[in-house]
């Protein structure tokens, strides 16, 4: 059976190619309607067909994408607005000889929480990311040198180290903070994924990230989530209903999902499990 990966936020998720009609960029260009499902994001033309399309984010992760990374570029503006105006009160102490001076590095010890835990699939990002912690502790130590020089009255020091604070370490930091920022932003560019039940006509279209590869599995390759449910996992019906297994990765697993039975009445759905109607094999 020949299955095509896609990404949907941290997760993976497959699709059988005769699932799908079409895939295409998302323009954000849908007709909207009243509606009180938070994952049905509009309506789109396919063929001259009005299909449903549907966030899977929102459905598989509870948050979509977009909102996600809005949430991460917030996080970002944040700790740089915290960074510059920490530094701007430690050079106006130090220019301005305050006699009173404490240098308060518990101010960003959440940031360094925040960059050491940092979690993405975008390698690129990933390494912008695992890139703060040298400047960072160079902006620390560089800070902690002219705390120093001007508690000594070495005010020409002073001057000299909060430049190569601006010229090094800020300058750096300030790089890699747009930088992140920009690849979020850029990274994002979701598709519609437009499946289908009888292989013609389209049945709803899904919002994915991107598409990440097509593979070949065999029946034992995927395994079903009978013992994982059984157990106690809290999994909303409808997102259960479409599930279908998990196939084994290199590191992780991919979820197979029948787009057959999204938003298909719970007693249907009960029926498709029990029989072979979704036709694996």
């Amino acid at each position: 059976m020949e299955l095509i990966n896609f990404k949907v936020g941290c997760k993976t998720i497959s699709l059988k190619i005769l699932d799908i009609l079409l895939t295409e960029r998302f323009d954000n260009n849908l007709t909207t309607l009243p509606n009180n499902n938070k994952s049905f994001i509009g309506v789109k033309d396919y063929m001259d067909i009005p299909t449903p399309v549907f966030d899977l984010g929102i459905i598989l992760n509870n948050i979509s994408t977009e909102q996600s990374n809005k949430h991460i570029l917030k996080q970002l503006r944040s700790w740089q607005d915290k960074q510059s105006k920490w530094f701007n009160t430690l050079e106006t102490n130090l220019l301005n000889r305050s006699e009173k001076l404490v240098i308060n590095e518990t101010e960003l010890q959440d940031f360094i929480v925040f960059f050491q835990e940092f979690n993405t699939d975008n390698p690129d990002l990933k390494l912008t990311i695992s890139r703060f912690n040298e400047p960072f502790e160079l902006l620390l130590e560089q800070a902690r040198q002219a705390v120093s020089a001007h508690r000594q009255g070495e005010h020409k020091q002073v001057s000299y180290l909060l430049s190569k604070i601006k010229r090094s370490s800020l300058a750096q930091l300030e790089r890699l903070f747009e930088s992140a920022q920009e690849q979020i932003t850029l990274d994002y560019k979701p598709i519609i994924v437009f499946t289908t039940k009888d292989g013609i006509n389209p049945h709803v279209g899904l919002l994915v990230d991107k598409v990440e590869d097509s593979l070949d599995y065999k029946k034992e390759d995927i395994k079903p989530l009978d013992k994982l449910t059984d157990i106690g996992f809290d999994i909303d019906p409808q997102t259960k209903g479409m599930m279908r297994g998990l196939i084994k990765m290199a590191k992780n697993h991919s979820v197979l999902i029948d787009p057959s039975s999204i938003f298909k009445p719970t007693e249907l759905q009960v029926e498709t499990e029990n029989t072979e109607a979704y036709g694996l094999f």
